[in-house]
């Protein structure tokens, strides 16, 4: 199993952040994990942000991330998930969360 340095804390997206960053390399060499990556960011803001029928989205939200995040964790590891070698569902998740929290600065509040 798994765990992040701030989720005693309540935010995992420290943890996330400096578990997943070294995947981001991937990116140079990879387009079809960038792809992959884009496509769950995307999930994620959907689910958090696009609201109304103008499906206008507003600016990410660490608390708002951080509670996703949370809640994505728990579903793991009630499944006792355990990070592959490769990549799988949890771990594109888990890049785009990292990705996310890296291109809206949200670790710098």
């Amino acid at each position: 199993m798994f765990a992040y340095p701030d989720e005693a804390a309540g935010c995992p997206l420290t943890g996330i952040v400096a578990a997943y960053t070294p995947r981001l390399a991937e990116f140079a060499h990879q387009p079809g994990f960038v792809a992959v990556v884009d496509q769950h960011a995307a999930e994620i803001r959907e689910r958090l942000y696009a609201h109304g029928p103008e499906l206008v989205p507003r600016p990410l939200d660490r608390a708002e991330l951080t509670d996703y995040a949370l809640g994505f964790l728990d579903a793991l590891a009630e499944v006792g998930w355990d990070q592959p070698t490769g990549r799988d569902y949890a771990v594109n998740r888990l890049t785009a969360i990292c990705w996310l929290v890296r291109q809206h600065n949200l670790l710098a509040a």
